[in-house]
């Protein structure tokens, strides 16, 4: 996938959440947020999969489930990792950027949906393979 299908692909799904957001306001449960999140992509026509397992290399060794799930997984591309905090916290971000690590994928969002004006609660991530 090129940067541009990228950025298209980031473009729906960000649009996907803002109807979230408008619909539903800051509060509920991050479960709440991530079903209706679903059922937009999924609207769209887009292909997505909830709580990805993801594998965890160890010495050579490929160990299945060691309990990372990945939120959404978007055209099996795009990770996204969705919270309903007050603040993000370091940690977050680096959640992200491990899952995106260890899933070997490219390009992550998180999203949090407990903000006043959802734009304050993205965080895009890049990881460089």
């Amino acid at each position: 996938m090129d940067q541009a299908q990228f950025t298209q692909l980031t473009d729906l799904i960000l649009g996907a959440a803002f109807r979230v957001h408008t619909e539903l306001g800051p509060g509920l449960l991050e479960s709440a947020y991530k079903a209706c999140l679903v059922y937009e992509l999924r609207k769209v026509g887009l292909q997505v999969e909830t709580e990805v397992p993801v594998p965890m290399i160890y010495d050579q060794t490929k160990l299945l489930d060691v309990g990372y799930r990945i939120d959404i997984l978007v055209e099996n591309e795009i990770v996204l990792e969705i919270k309903a905090v007050e603040t993000f916290a370091p940690v977050h971000g680096a959640q992200l950027v491990s899952y995106l690590k260890l899933a070997k994928r490219r390009v992550g969002l998180l999203i949090n949906f407990n903000v006043v004006h959802l734009k304050d609660g993205i965080r895009r991530r890049v990881n460089g393979l």
